[in-house]
């Protein structure tokens, strides 16, 4: 009786050990998935949240929790929010149908049937015109914000030298490669992620060094009656702005067109030789070799090019075909999923961080709790937390404003260059393109930080987030109108149909019987019309937008409208900034 209890004893235990076991295979396996889909498909999301938080960011949540306390968080977690949304729309429409928005923008305006020119010259070359303002804005926000972080790294330098050192970052971009092509650039996205992390790991620092009434802060997530008193209206339209920006939707869906999944390698599309080539042979022909290779790098760096790519090769929606449907199934989900989780874990975490910080250092600290009576300037922003919280925290925040100014500054320059292939079709060089946006973005800074100085930094710095403001809802429309189109956002479940296939009882007597099958290609057009729309539409899976998504995304914009006419309005009374 004894032996019998000790076998069940022991078999219990082994049941035991296998439930553990299979448990822990469980995990492991679904810890392994999750690492092998986040590996695969992590990158977009980040690349495309560092825009949400770019010194044009940091410079009006300062504004707002300097004046206004924690109440304008709310406003701080809808605009993230809405920036989620739209870039969701961005990776859907690069995913599904291969090509960015600013090709998409092409397509729509480039051949009209009716009025081709008009539309051209009326709608295609000044929403061109608009977005190129918009790159050079960004891009002069993002110089204007590494340049007042070196001097607040480095206090003897002068506001203009560091306005020239941070223009001179054109070097980084040779060094990344072109993370535009067909399938993702690692060296570009981790680039960007070390220095998303770093200003995320800056502020939770500071923010663990300051006093924070979590209770009240927390409650600023709450909507409340506050946002509309006192010109916090105001200055909520500025957030909302500075958050949405156009840049980043043109880049986020090129970058959803590439293939994150294939496992051979892209053809080699530098200049240079192997290696294994030319450490063969007598030296002098290494040498040569060397040169030659080295004199076709520096050339092809500064060519301008027509755009080799298919699928920009044609002028309208019906000359060309979408993704495959395995692709866009592979690709889709996890899209959506790294936009959402990178916006809303990084970007709206760091605005809310700004903001907590210029409450509790400004608000809170030096006024008790009745505002500041200007708003905060990111000199000021460092002054004061050197002075009640440390150095150590003052050169944080200084590396996290040049960190978030740098990686803000690389977005905007490869979201240019997806700008100007997309609608021109001209394929330009990074160095090209970052020199014609530095030399734009350099010469009105340059004047104002010598003439002017810092206070000049500033207005310059709010301006360039007006004009962003003011471009966005002319970029967002093309985006929500094309995502809501089943002609557009369609996929083949097959290949493309060129002939119909019929039975054919009997071969005609001119066909090899050797080499006839039971069906023959019949030309589409011998077949009703009738026949092949009911072939096609069967044929196809839709992807657009429905009616409820589709309600939201003009919803979005019109509050966007609405706010751009309020501040044009304000701005135009003499009141706001």
């Amino acid at each position: 009786m004894s032996l019998s209890r000790v076998d069940d004893g022991f078999r219990r235990t082994d049941e035991s050990k296998t439930k553990r076991l299979s448990w822990v295979d469980r995990l492991h396996h679904v810890g392994y998935t999750v690492f092998h889909h986040a590996a695969k498909h992590t990158g977009v999301g980040i690349v495309c949240s560092v825009a949400y938080f770019d010194p044009g960011n940091w410079g009006v949540d300062l504004q707002a929790g300097s004046q206004y306390g924690y109440k304008l968080l709310f406003v701080v977690l809808l605009s993230g929010l809405f920036a989620a949304f739209l870039q969701v729309l961005a990776s859907r429409l690069g995913v599904v149908t291969g090509l960015d928005l600013a090709s998409h923008c092409r397509l729509l305006f480039h051949d009209r049937p009716n009025h081709t020119r008009v539309w051209r010259w009326t709608v295609l070359y000044p929403l061109y015109v608009l977005s190129e303002i918009a790159i050079v804005s960004t891009d002069l926000a993002e110089l204007l914000g590494s340049a007042i972080a070196l001097v607040l790294l480095f206090p003897s330098l002068p506001l203009w030298a560091g306005v020239l050192l941070t223009a001179s970052d054109v070097l980084l971009i040779l060094a990344l490669g072109n993370p535009l092509r067909g399938r993702p650039v690692r060296l570009f996205e981790l680039v960007i992620a070390i220095l998303v992390l770093a200003v995320l790991i800056c502020m939770a620092i500071i923010i663990a060094r300051i006093d924070v009434n979590w209770g009240q802060a927390f409650d600023g997530f709450v909507p409340s009656k506050a946002i509309f008193a006192n010109g916090a209206l105001y200055t909520s339209v500025g957030i909302l702005g500075a958050t949405v920006m156009p840049h980043s939707l043109f880049l986020g869906s090129h970058l959803a067109t590439q293939d994150r999944i294939a496992s051979e390698p892209l053809k080699k599309v530098s200049t240079f030789s192997s290696f294994e080539e030319e450490l063969d042979g007598p030296v002098e022909s290494r040498l040569t070799r060397t040169k030659h290779s080295l004199k076709s790098l520096w050339v092809s760096l500064f060519r301008v090019e027509r755009s080799d790519d298919t699928r920009c090769s044609v002028n309208r929606h019906s000359d060309r075909e979408n993704s495959s449907l395995a692709f866009v199934r592979a690709h889709l989900y996890h899209g959506m999923v790294d936009v959402v989780v990178s916006l809303l874990g990084f970007a709206v975490i760091i605005n809310a961080m700004i903001l907590i910080l210029a409450s509790a250092v400004f608000y809170y600290g030096t006024s008790g709790g009745h505002g500041s009576e200007s708003p905060a300037s990111l000199f000021d922003a460092h002054t004061l937390i050197k002075n009640i919280i440390g150095k150590p925290a003052a050169l944080l925040f200084a590396l996290a404003l040049l960190a978030s100014g740098q990686s803000a500054s690389i977005v905007a320059t490869v979201a240019g260059q997806s700008v100007s292939e997309g609608f021109l079709r001209w394929k330009v060089s990074p160095v090209i393109r970052r020199l014609l946006t530095r030399l734009l973005g350099l010469i009105p800074s340059m004047i104002v930080a010598i003439a002017v100085g810092p206070a000049g930094i500033d207005t310059l710095l709010v301006a360039s987030q007006v004009v962003l403001s003011i471009v966005l809802p002319f970029i967002t429309f093309p985006l929500i109108y094309l995502t809501s189109s089943k002609r557009i956002m369609s996929v083949r479940k097959s290949t493309a149909l060129s002939t119909l296939n019929v039975p054919n009882p009997a071969a005609p007597p001119d066909v090899d019987p050797a080499s006839n099958s039971n069906d023959i290609d019949i030309p589409v057009a011998t077949v009703p019309a009738e026949d092949i729309e009911a072939v096609n539409a069967s044929d196809m899976v839709d992807f657009s937008s429905g009616k409820f998504m589709t309600g939201v995304g003009y919803l979005i914009w019109i509050v966007i409208v609405v706010a751009n006419v309020y501040v044009l309005v304000t701005l135009g009374m003499g009141e706001g900034g």
